[in-house]
């Protein structure tokens, strides 16, 4: 089973935000092995960036595959996204670590060191809302891989 490890930085205090991530958790729960990683956001202020860069680092499961969300990255649709799972899980991957960032971003450095540079949209979405919408699409992408009707 896929074990996946979703790193957030911030915390996650709107109750109905909790509320819609613990229903993914649940959803998830049978089809991967799943982990969120609360990181605390840095303080504004330079160098806060590259703080929660390091924070970062240090959680990132060794040997996995790395996906950094970030406006310029590149746009999957949810059956692309399934299919790009389905590749790595065929080529042995078997640990995938999401990195969501602040509200400022991600550091540059972490980005470059991700395997895929993953954008959500074009648009800007709060990060707290981010984590709810890549919990949804892990599990879109994980039922159409297990043939669900979730995705349709």
């Amino acid at each position: 089973m896929l074990q996946v490890r979703l790193i957030c930085v911030g915390k996650l205090k709107e109750k109905f935000y909790q509320e819609a991530c613990r229903e993914y958790e649940k959803r998830l729960s049978g089809l991967c092995r799943l982990e969120i990683v609360q990181l605390e956001e840095a303080p504004d202020r330079p160098g806060g960036l590259a703080l929660e860069g390091t924070r970062i680092r240090e959680v990132v499961l060794s040997g996995s595959y790395v996906i950094a969300l970030c406006i310029e990255g590149e746009s999957l649709s949810s059956q692309g996204l399934a299919d790009r799972l389905r590749r790595l899980q065929n080529s042995g991957v078997s640990r995938l670590c999401l990195i969501i960032g602040s509200s400022r971003g991600l550091e540059e450095e972490v980005k470059q060191q991700a395997n895929l540079r993953l954008s959500m949209s074009s648009m800007t979405f709060p990060h707290h809302l981010a984590r709810v919408m890549v919990l949804e699409q892990l599990y879109r992408g994980l039922s159409i891989l297990n043939g669900s009707k979730y995705h349709k």
